[in-house]
This record gives structure tokens, C-alpha cells and sequence, in this order.
């Protein structure tokens, strides 16, 4: 395999580039990234960049490009997997032996004409952080781990927050125990916490002004914000046999065809250990699968098999958490510290064992947390 293609510009995309290098590969490697900035980590877009306390140089993934050819502003327009082409726009077509595809997700919209804020991207993120600054009040639909995050930051630069969900808000990411400490010290900290089981429709008003809810309250700001979630970026991929609506459907080695690997939030990758494909939209993730893919591409059967291991952080309400593992219903289990003192380290329990471990304001390495959650220390 001599020529290998990325499409995307993410985490998953550089990770990939750089472990095909480790891998050995010595041919030419290309990064088409449809973004015109640098590739950059996206976990601090809702925290410090959107607060304004970093720039955007200081997201951005020192070294990329080094190894290999990064193209900015060349967004894939289709696939030709007959010919081994990647389609651009200008009638261009980039060949390639090996292809990966990293093309990541979008934002969720709940309106048709975009007029909603979001946060997914680099632009997305500077964007609000400017309206932010003449406005008094935000209202954020979504009560997820990234809604709260932007409903943290938006609170520590002095906006009113309400944040307004179908059902109650990180539950389903951290379980009902630290969800609801977490949702404790964002009502102390003035925010306003709205369960609407029924749903909202959005007002009729330009500039957007608020919603309204099945249960007939109205709920207005200076801005709103939509973070319901995502959808993976596969239209480009429409005729090429591969676009699926809930992601690009891997093998357990993140093959979609022995020279087509794809990884990250487009894909939706085989667990091996429960026969189950699905996306696993989280940083962490996507450097895994991007480690595996490349193995697959240059040795095929021979490269290990993806395992799902589930990790990600937050920073809101003042507490910086840190989490292997699911936590779903598991019960806690305090190995250090308490929540009252405002540090902890918690290892989550079912029926069956250890599921889960999480840090709260404690620096603990990541494969401790890692051995915890598996029940190894």
C-alpha cells in the first residue's frame, strides 16, 4: 500500500497520520481537512476558548503536517471506490491505495434555517464567545454533557443560564448519583434547570428569542443555544455504498473494506465483545480507533481489534471530572476524598463488579483510572 488518503482535519484524522508513520509506513500520506484552520482538539471549544481565558493557537495540535501533506479548505464531494479516488470540488481527484475516512459529525440543528447557536466547531465556538459579549441572558436547549459546559462557561462570564431538557439533565452520562451533585452546584451557582417531558417549539421571532413548551411555559434569552446532540458527516459519501445515517458501519479493526478504514465520530465501529457497532462520539475514542485503523490498513488481519474504552472529561460548576468506564446505575464507592470536600475519587459498582471510575478536582493518570474502573487495583 503506497499512497494513503485521510479525509478530515480532527483528532482522529493527525492520530491516524502520525500512527501510520509509527506503523512504518514510508509512502505519501495526505490529510484533506474541509476546515480552514489547522487541526486543532476540540474539548476546550465549550470551556477556556468559548470563556475566552485561551486562544485559538492554543488548540490547535502542534506538529501536524510535519510527517505528511496537510490540505486545509478541501472538503470531500464523493467517493469514486471503483477508480480509488477522492472526488473535490474544481473537478480535482486525489488518488490513494489506502483511504481513511475521518470526516467526523455536525451539530445538530433543531431549526431548518441554522438561526440557533451552536458549538461543534472552532468558528462555532468564536462565534457565540463574541455574541456573548453583548448579551445578559442565554437558554440552552440540552441539558447533555455539552449543554451544561456551555451553560457553565456562559455563567462564569455573568450571563442569566436556563437549561432545558426532556428529561433530567446528565443523567445519562453520569448516572443519577453524581448528576445529581452536579446539577446541585450549577443551581447554586443561579442557574435555572428546566425539565420539559413534552419538548419545546421554537418562537416565531427574528432575532430568535426564546422557546415555548408543551406544557405552555415560554422561556426567552439574548441567546439560544442548541446541543442535542450530533449527525455524522456521510452525505459525501452518497452512491459509494457506504453512507449509513447513523454512521459509517465498521469491522471490529475499523475496516470498511480491506482499503477503507473509518474512524471517529462518522463511525460506528464493532465491539468485539458484545457484537454490537456503534459511534462512540468522544476524544478518547476516536485516538483509539485511529491507532487500530492504521494497524489494519498496513497489516490487516494481523493488527489488533478495537476495544471500547470508554473516557472523557468535563469542567463545570467548578469541578473537573474526569471519567472511565459507564456509570449508568452502578453504585458509588468513595476510595478518596468525599464530594463534600470538593475532591474525590469514586469507583462505580453493579451487581457484577467495577463499571466505572471517576476523579473530581484530583489529578489521578488515566490508566489508574483505567485499572479501577476494570476492577485491576
Amino acid at each position: 500500500m503506497r499512497e494513503i488518503v485521510i479525509v478530515g482535519g480532527s483528532v482522529a484524522a493527525v492520530t491516524a497520520a502520525d500512527a501510520l508513520r509509527q506503523f512504518g509506513h514510508d509512502g505519501p500520506i495526505t490529510v484533506l481537512s474541509a476546515e480552514s484552520h489547522a487541526p486543532y482538539v476540540r474539548p476546550p471549544l465549550s470551556k477556556a476558548v468559548l470563556k475566552g481565558a485561551e486562544e485559538p493557537e492554543s488548540v490547535r495540535i502542534a506538529g501536524a503536517g510535519e510527517h505528511w501533506t496537510l490540505r486545509l479548505d478541501a472538503p470531500a464531494r464523493g467517493l469514486d471506490r471503483q477508480r480509488k479516488r477522492v472526488l473535490l470540488g474544481d473537478d480535482e481527484e486525489v488518488p490513494y491505495d489506502g483511504l481513511v475516512i475521518a470526516t467526523g459529525a455536525r451539530a445538530r440543528r433543531l431549526l431548518p434555517d441554522g438561526s440557533e447557536h451552536v458549538v461543534r466547531d472552532l468558528d462555532d465556538s468564536l462565534r457565540l464567545r463574541e455574541r456573548i459579549g453583548d448579551a445578559r441572558s442565554m437558554l440552552v436547549i440540552g441539558g447533555g454533557f455539552l449543554g451544561m459546559e456551555i451553560a457553565s462557561s456562559a455563567r462564569d462570564l455573568g450571563l442569566e443560564v436556563t437549561v432545558v431538557d426532556m428529561i433530567p439533565h446528565l443523567e445519562r452520562q453520569f448516572g443519577p448519583y453524581l448528576a445529581a451533585h452536579m446539577t446541585a452546584a450549577a443551581a447554586a451557582r443561579g442557574v435555572r434547570l428546566v425539565v420539559e417531558p413534552g419538548g419545546i417549539e421554537f418562537l416565531d421571532a427574528r432575532p430568535l428569542a426564546g422557546v415555548r413548551a408543551a406544557s405552555g411555559a415560554v422561556y426567552e434569552a439574548d441567546i439560544v443555544v442548541s446541543a442535542v446532540g450530533d449527525l455524522p458527516n456521510v452525505e459525501w459519501l452518497a452512491g459509494a455504498g457506504l453512507d449509513l445515517p447513523t454512521g459509517i458501519e465498521t469491522d471490529a479493526r475499523c475496516r470498511v473494506a480491506p482499503d477503507i478504514v473509518a474512524i471517529g465520530d462518522v463511525a460506528a465501529v464493532l465491539d468485539a465483545r458484545t457484537g454490537q457497532a456503534r459511534r462512540s462520539p468522544h476524544w478518547g475514542a476516536a485516538i483509539d480507533q485511529a491507532r487500530v485503523a492504521a494497524g489494519a490498513l498496513l497489516l490487516g488481519d494481523a493488527a489488533e481489534e478495537y476495544a471500547s474504552r470508554p473516557y472523557f472529561w468535563t469542567d463545570q460548576w467548578g469541578l473537573d471530572m474526569k471519567i472511565c468506564g459507564a456509570i449508568g446505575t452502578a453504585r458509588p464507592e468513595f476510595l478518596e476524598g468525599s464530594l463534600e470536600d470538593g475532591q474525590a475519587l469514586i469507583r462505580f459498582r453493579d451487581d457484577a463488579g467495577p463499571v466505572a471510575a471517576v476523579s473530581v478536582n484530583r489529578r489521578v493518570p488515566i490508566p489508574r483510572l483505567r485499572k479501577l474502573a476494570a476492577g485491576l487495583a
